[in-house]
């Protein structure tokens, strides 16, 4: 098993109260893995994330464990990550074109990184440049500064800059956000490249873009208002969705062929509960269309299938 988070509790320190914004969050991400992770703004995907790899102030951890190939990672210690960070768990961040120190050139700055972590960067050169065939770019871009390259071939450098030392898992976060159409199925590709290639052993891929994940991703996390609500296969999710708020999120997709005049799209109605004082029980009772008098009270996220998990008393026997 690659990764196996259970009960992780995250909350944000502000002057008026915490912000419970990763509450309880239990999954796993199997080898050779991608497993995407979905859900609207602010609901907690790129918290769940940074937790894993990087959680500074005014990020608190409350509770829970994060276990990569059989070791408890020290989550809560920003100074016992470094030995993790890069190695065994890396991440191309949100902003990766923003990345790059924008006065280095990129192959000293690949050689500073790699010295870091104790690692000659001459003898690992080949292994670089066969990295950069990988994603499409000339070598040259190693005697270049970042504000030479397009955005494209930016994000493409940051992925190579995450994967040099294979690790573990790799999180992706919203790597395509900001690319155009023909840009975002290229990065797409090349990411699964990478894990067949052995650059890394499994992937969390975050993004709005529930189309891209059904190409790529084998599962689908979906998250509301900082808990998980749904959990299976990347066809499940797209074909059988069994929560109220997997349902809403896909039927609100486009449909190819189909005219706004005849079907109109349709969006979620409310809004997103705040954080500092969240709902009792289900978080998601307000807007649900289908909400009865148990979901004030939290419901478990349960397996109701093989390998499909759902947060929701409805879809519990006997509720």
């Amino acid at each position: 098993m690659t990764l196996k988070v259970e009960n992780l509790t995250v909350y944000y320190q502000t002057i008026r109260g915490d912000v419970r914004a990763l509450e309880d969050v239990t999954f796993d991400v199997q080898p050779g893995e991608i497993m995407g992770l979905a859900g609207e703004s602010g609901c907690g995907k790129t918290t769940l994330c940074q937790s894993l790899i990087f959680l500074t102030p005014p990020m608190k951890y409350i509770k829970g464990k994060v276990v990569l190939n059989g070791i408890e990672l020290p989550v809560w210690d920003t100074e016992k990550m470094n030995k993790f960070r890069f190695r065994d768990i890396s991440i191309i961040p949100q902003y990766a074109m923003n990345a790059m120190n924008p006065i280095r050139k990129i192959g000293p700055m690949t050689r500073e990184l790699l010295e870091a972590k104790d690692i000659n960067y001459h003898s690992n050169l080949a292994e670089i440049k066969h990295r950069l065939d990988l994603v499409n770019l000339p070598h040259d871009v190693l005697d270049m500064y970042p504000i030479e390259l397009s955005g494209g071939m930016k994000q493409r450098m940051v992925m190579v800059l995450s994967t040099l030392l294979n690790p573990s898992l790799l999180i992706a976060d919203e790597i395509t956000s900001a690319l155009d159409v023909a840009s975002q199925k290229a990065v797409a590709e090349m990411l699964v490249d990478f894990l067949q290639e052995g650059c890394c052993s499994s992937v969390i891929f975050i993004t709005h873009d529930i189309s891209i994940l059904y190409q790529i991703a084998n599962t689908i996390l979906i998250m509301y208002a900082g808990c998980l609500v749904e959990k299976a296969s990347t066809e499940t999710i797209i074909h059988s969705p069994r929560h109220p708020y997997t349902k809403l999120l896909i039927s609100s997709l486009p449909k190819i062929g189909a005219r706004y005049s005849e079907k109109k799209l349709k969006g979620i109605p409310g809004q997103p509960p705040i954080l500092l004082d969240p709902p009792v029980g289900c978080r998601f009772r307000d807007r649900c269309p289908v909400a009865f008098e148990k979901c004030v009270e939290v419901p478990p996220f349960m397996e109701i299938a093989p390998d499909h998990l759902v947060a929701c008393w409805r879809e519990v026997p006997h509720a």
